[in-house]
C-alpha cells in the first residue's frame, strides 16, 4: 500500500495592485512604504514584481492603525520593531472604536425612523430632535473622530500608577507584560485616551530631556475639589487654582517625571 504525502497548500500572496485595492490605498503609497523600509514585500516574482504575504498584510494593518492614531511614518517603524507590540491589543482597541461608531449609527437610525414617522403623519420634528440628529451626524461623518495624546516616560508602570492614584484618571489597557516598566500603557480622561509611551531613540521623558515641550489639559467638574484631592495624594503643584480671564478656573501640577498637567473647570 502506497503512502502519499500531501504538500502544504501554497501561502496566499497579493501583488501590489491587489493589496492596494483591498487595503484602500494607492499603489504609490505601497511603493513608498517599500522605499522607506516600512513595509517591504516578503517575496518577488521571477519578473521582479512585489508579492505580499499574510504577515505583510498584518504589518500593513498595524501601520494603518498607528496612522489613524496620529503617529508619523518615521515613528511607526520604531513602534513596530518593539517586541512588546501586541496585535491582539491593537485589534481590541480598534474593536472598541468601531463599536462606539456603531452605537452612534444605531442611535442615528432610531432618530431618523422617528422623524420619518412624524413626517408621514405630517408632523414636523422638534428643534431638539433636529439638533440631536445633527450632532450624531457630525460625530459619525466627521473626518476626525477622536484623539489620543501621547506622553513619554522612562517608567510607564510608575507613571501609570501615579496618574491614576494622584490625578484620578481611569486606568486603561497595557500592551505586553503588565509588570514591565517599558511597555505602552493607557489612561483615560472621560472619553479621551492618553497613551504612556516608553522612552526610546527619539522619544525622551522630560526628566531625561531636562525640559517640557508640551502639557496635558483636562476639564474636570470642580477644579478646587480636584486640586484638594491631588494635593492630598501628594501632587507637585506648580500653579495654585486661579481664575483665568477666558472663563475658567485652573491649577497646574507636575507628575513624577516632570510632565505638566493642568486641570480646569468653567467659572460660574
Amino acid at each position: 500500500m502506497s503512502t502519499f504525502e500531501t504538500a502544504d497548500p501554497p501561502e496566499q500572496a497579493w501583488k501590489v495592485g491587489a493589496l492596494a485595492r483591498a487595503a484602500g490605498l494607492s499603489v504609490r503609497a505601497l511603493h513608498y512604504y517599500d522605499q522607506i523600509g516600512l513595509l517591504r514585500p516578503s517575496r518577488r516574482t521571477a519578473a521582479g514584481h512585489r508579492l505580499y504575504d499574510g504577515g505583510d498584510v498584518a504589518r500593513l494593518y498595524r501601520i494603518s492603525l498607528l496612522r489613524r492614531l496620529g503617529f508619523p511614518l518615521d515613528q511607526i517603524a520604531a513602534v513596530l520593531e518593539d517586541p512588546k507590540w501586541q496585535l491582539a491589543t491593537a485589534v481590541d482597541r480598534h474593536l472598541n472604536h468601531t463599536q462606539h461608531r456603531a452605537a452612534i449609527a444605531a442611535r442615528l437610525c432610531t432618530r431618523l425612523a422617528s422623524m420619518a414617522a412624524e413626517l408621514a403623519r405630517q408632523d414636523n420634528p422638534s428643534p431638539e430632535q433636529l439638533f440631536s440628529t445633527l450632532e450624531e451626524m457630525t460625530m459619525l461623518d466627521g473626518t476626525i473622530h477622536s484623539t489620543t495624546g501621547m506622553l513619554v516616560y522612562d517608567d510607564t508602570a510608575a507613571a501609570h500608577d501615579y496618574i491614576v492614584r494622584v490625578f484620578g484618571l481611569t486606568p486603561g489597557p497595557v500592551q505586553g507584560d503588565a509588570v514591565d516598566h517599558a511597555v505602552y500603557r493607557e489612561v483615560r480622561a472621560g472619553d479621551q485616551v492618553i497613551g504612556l509611551h516608553p522612552a526610546a531613540a527619539g522619544f525622551q521623558s522630560p526628566r531625561s530631556l531636562g525640559a517640557v515641550t508640551g502639557m496635558t489639559v483636562i476639564a474636570v467638574a470642580d477644579a478646587d475639589a480636584h486640586y484638594a484631592r491631588s494635593v492630598q495624594a501628594g501632587a507637585q503643584i506648580v500653579e495654585e487654582p486661579v481664575d483665568q480671564p477666558y472663563g475658567i478656573r485652573e491649577y497646574g501640577a507636575r507628575d513624577l517625571e516632570g510632565q505638566l498637567w493642568f486641570f480646569h473647570s468653567p467659572l460660574g
